[in-house]
């Protein structure tokens, strides 16, 4: 046989693809990632039911007085004091978004565009530090503005990043000098 003979015979068609299956394992995995989804969003309402003992959040005084400081930049969560990992989800305080905060004499106003507002008020404040991480987020060393307030019976720590990271100290700074102040003016 020659060489063009032998080429002619090997030729085989082309399998057919079955469109039914592929198209069966892409309705079945579309299922499972809803599913997943649904479970997800499920167990987030879940939590915000075992957290619904927390009260409303307080709102900003008509007149806070003269801003000491301010910052924009994002709102990453709030969790129970101490135990970073334990969100809080209840009156929308598990919702990210941008924030822009301001530190008056009367407190904390925190503004989120997007998500519902709230006020810490000065005598709530408890502590601010620098952190590395909060539920669902973890930054370099003091890459996080902690703030540690009292809401009825709980501690919660909310965590705030500001667009220029180098504000943070002087956040720390002026909050903890405001509760110094406040547990001073308290003990007279």
């Amino acid at each position: 046989m020659t060489p063009v003979i032998l080429l002619a015979a090997e030729k085989k068609s082309a399998e057919v693809t079955d469109w039914a299956a592929r198209i069966g394992w892409l309705v079945g995995l579309a299922l499972f990632v809803a599913l997943v989804y649904w479970l997800m969003r499920e167990g987030w309402k879940w939590r915000g039911t075992l957290q619904g003992d927390l009260p409303e959040l307080p709102t900003a005084p008509d007149d806070p007085g003269p801003a000491r400081l301010t910052m924009s930049g994002r709102y990453h969560g709030s969790t129970t004091a101490g135990q970073w990992l334990d969100r809080i989800v209840a009156h929308g305080l598990g919702t990210r978004s941008r924030v822009e905060l301001t530190l008056t004499d009367a407190g904390l106003d925190v503004v989120r565009p997007g998500a519902s507002d709230f006020f810490i008020p000065r005598a709530a404040l408890r502590e601010a530090a620098l952190g590395k991480g909060i539920a669902g987020k973890v930054l370099t060393e003091g890459g996080l503005l902690l703030v540690t307030w009292a809401h009825g019976e709980r501690l919660i720590d909310s965590g705030f990043r500001s667009d220029h990271a180098a504000e943070h100290t002087e956040w720390v700074d002026a909050i903890n000098s405001m509760i110094n102040k406040t547990e001073t003016e308290g003990a007279r």
